[in-house]
């Protein structure tokens, strides 16, 4: 992570899940990051995206650690031992519909809110992992309407606040990201094992997408290629 300052500080929120775990250790291993926390439900201090309180709580009790150069967020959902993604319309359910926004867009918008105050003013950088399904430009096949939504709230609420943060600490870069398909308890249902990538390279990758960006490249959505996406 050449473009941090040495001893930079990072915070990894959903760190037990298989993209926030890998970054974790990657930012362990990397002798320019003085320290790294990751947290999640079972953290101390714990965030969980059931409990909007959380969030401001382990904001509040981090904030004396910080600045920090970088918050990852890397907490989400697809499926649960309740649901699966819908395919169609009529498999549309309002209890589905409403967890997956909780954990997708309502827990990370907090996160935004809570946490853009303690980023460093002169190099810092907030990444919230998106996917491209999320796109609504890029919507070709339809289905997982929950999931799509979702994480095409997240999109809009990551550009919204990036305008926002901008005009008071203009150094620092909010950016959507795309993992890729990813071997994970996430995309195990679908093939996730035979197609996806180790988690360890999906954090690598992303780890060098953000260790490239620019103030400009702010309130844009990114690929773990460093292709920009459409939203």
């Amino acid at each position: 992570m050449q473009s941090f300052p040495e001893g930079f500080r990072a915070v990894v929120i959903g760190a037990s899940g298989a993209i926030g775990a890998a970054m974790v250790r990657q930012l362990e291993a990397d002798p320019r990051c003085g320290s790294v926390i990751g947290l999640g439900r079972k953290t101390l201090p714990s965030i969980d995206f059931n409990d909007e309180a959380s969030v401001a709580a382990a904001a509040a009790a981090l904030a004396s650690r910080g600045p920090f150069h970088l918050v990852v967020n890397a907490a989400g959902v697809l499926h649960t031992t309740r649901f699966a993604p819908e395919k169609r319309l009529s498999q549309l359910d309002f209890a589905q519909m409403a967890e997956t926004f909780q954990v997708n867009a309502f827990g990370p918008a907090m996160v935004l809110a809570k946490f853009a105050p303690l980023l460093d003013r002169q190099r810092a950088v907030l990444a919230v992992v998106s996917a491209k399904v999320g796109s609504i430009e890029d919507n070709r096949l339809g289905g997982w309407y929950s999931y799509r939504a979702s994480k095409a709230a997240l999109n809009m609420l990551l550009k919204t606040a990036a305008i926002e943060v901008q005009r008071a600490q203009p150094n620092a870069v909010l950016v959507a990201l795309h993992p890729g398909t990813v071997d994970s308890a996430l995309s195990a249902p679908f093939r996730g094992a035979e197609i996806g990538r180790p988690a360890a390279a999906a954090a690598a990758d992303l780890l060098r997408v953000i260790d490239g960006l620019k103030p400009e490249h702010t309130a844009s959505f990114f690929s773990y290629t460093g292709e920009r996406l459409p939203w």
